[in-house]
């Protein structure tokens, strides 16, 4: 940031799925030059249903265009919030995509993390000496446990987004994970230790250890379950409700510990 200080630095997730590359590199285009004008920049995703995992984008009412403005960040809702949010049409998921020049980020971390630009500076100064894995291991404890999100972007003053719609998902359900797996003519995900009868809209996830015993999992008149199968546990869940796993996860604190 220092040598290059009008480069433009691209931050992305390394494990989401992007169904249309074309479109996503026309939306990275746009960003960059907005990035380019010196507007730090995300990428929001067009949401397609009300979902409840992930956070969100509000943009500026009455604005329409290729790059619009941040109004705020908003975290995960509940399942009416997020009802409101597809409806209103102003709201997009944050994919926790950025895009800036090295310059502005750095302005924005001095200004809202004083700490971390002390210790990048830090850095800055070991690297010369050759000293850099040294001194990280010792800065990196004292870093604040803050997002950028919330460190640095719902800070700034102004910040741009551009509305994606090239086919994207984080992974981040099993959901997620039904939408992209192949189907059969039912609509439920094909696996090979899964038997399906008249049952619709499945989704069976062998996540035993390799080398376990074969074992078949049938599901008989059944619709839109999800049943996860791994050596110690195993979890079904209507598919509309995969986010609530962490329901199991805090029953089980109090009641069984130990499984943990």
């Amino acid at each position: 940031a220092r040598s290059n200080p009008d480069d433009i630095v691209i931050v992305l997730p390394s494990d989401h799925h992007v169904a249309d590359p074309d479109g996503f590199r026309r939306a990275l285009e746009v960003a960059v030059k907005s990035a380019e004008s010196g507007v730090v920049t995300t990428i929001g995703i067009k949401p397609t249903r009300p979902e409840t995992g992930f956070g969100y984008i509000e943009t500026e009412e009455g604005q329409v265009g290729d790059v619009v403005t941040v109004r705020r960040f908003v975290e995960k809702p509940d399942l009416e919030r997020a009802k409101g949010f597809l409806a209103s049409g102003r709201f997009l998921w944050n994919a926790g995509m950025f895009i800036y020049r090295a310059r502005d980020m750095m302005r924005a971390v001095e200004a809202h993390l004083p700490s971390v630009a002390e210790a990048t500076r830090a850095l800055d100064e070991a690297a010369k000496g050759g000293r850099e894995a040294e001194v990280l291991a010792e800065r990196f404890g004292q870093m604040p446990s803050v997002s950028i999100d919330v460190g640095v972007m719902e800070k700034l003053e102004r910040l741009a987004v551009v509305p994606g719609d090239f086919g994207w998902s984080d992974i981040g359900s099993w959901q997620a994970a039904w939408e992209l797996v192949p189907r059969d003519a039912h609509e439920n995900a094909i696996a090979p230790q899964a038997t399906y009868v008249e049952s619709t809209g499945n989704l069976v996830v062998d996540a035993r250890s390799p080398g376990s015993p074969k074992k078949v999992v049938a599901l008989v008149g059944v619709e839109d379950l999800v049943v996860i199968d791994t050596d110690d546990a195993l979890l079904v869940v209507p598919r509309s409700r995969a986010q609530d796993v962490r329901l199991a996860v805090e029953a089980l604190k109090k009641t069984d510990p130990d499984v943990l």
